[in-house]
């Protein structure tokens, strides 16, 4: 199945305005970078992301966390869970952030550290 990163732009953007929220608020409530922000909405950039990029924007946007892995495979959206409490420490969204690129940051090493052996093996 294809994914659809249109529909997910679309679907964040008619939110993010039904909610009033620029992309500066919607990257901090999310703790998703500004930068991928912008990008899922411009849909633009279509490639696999992170799971918990897509929960923690649906999240932020008040649907249930599984709302835009949903809208990307073409999948009705679960209504979201009115009985979940809202996350009201704000360190939380912050330590997703951190989690996030430590993910992201161990894997270009292990990319880079592929390539450094596969040069290594051409030299031998």
């Amino acid at each position: 199945m294809k994914e659809d990163w249109s529909a997910v732009a679309e679907a964040v953007n008619a939110r993010a305005a039904e909610l009033a929220l620029k992309q500066r608020e919607l990257a901090e409530k999310s703790g998703v970078s500004l930068a991928i922000v912008r990008e899922i909405q411009q849909g633009r950039i279509e490639r696999r992301r992170n799971p918990r990029t897509l929960e923690a924007l649906s999240i932020a946007l008040d649907w249930h966390p599984q709302h835009l892995t949903a809208v990307l495979n073409g999948q009705n959206p679960p209504e979201a869970d009115a009985t979940a409490a809202p996350v009201d420490n704000p360190v939380i969204p912050l330590l997703n952030t951190i989690i996030r690129e430590i993910r992201g940051l161990r894997a270009q090493l292990g990319t880079l550290t592929n390539r450094l052996d596969d040069e290594a093996r051409r030299k031998d």
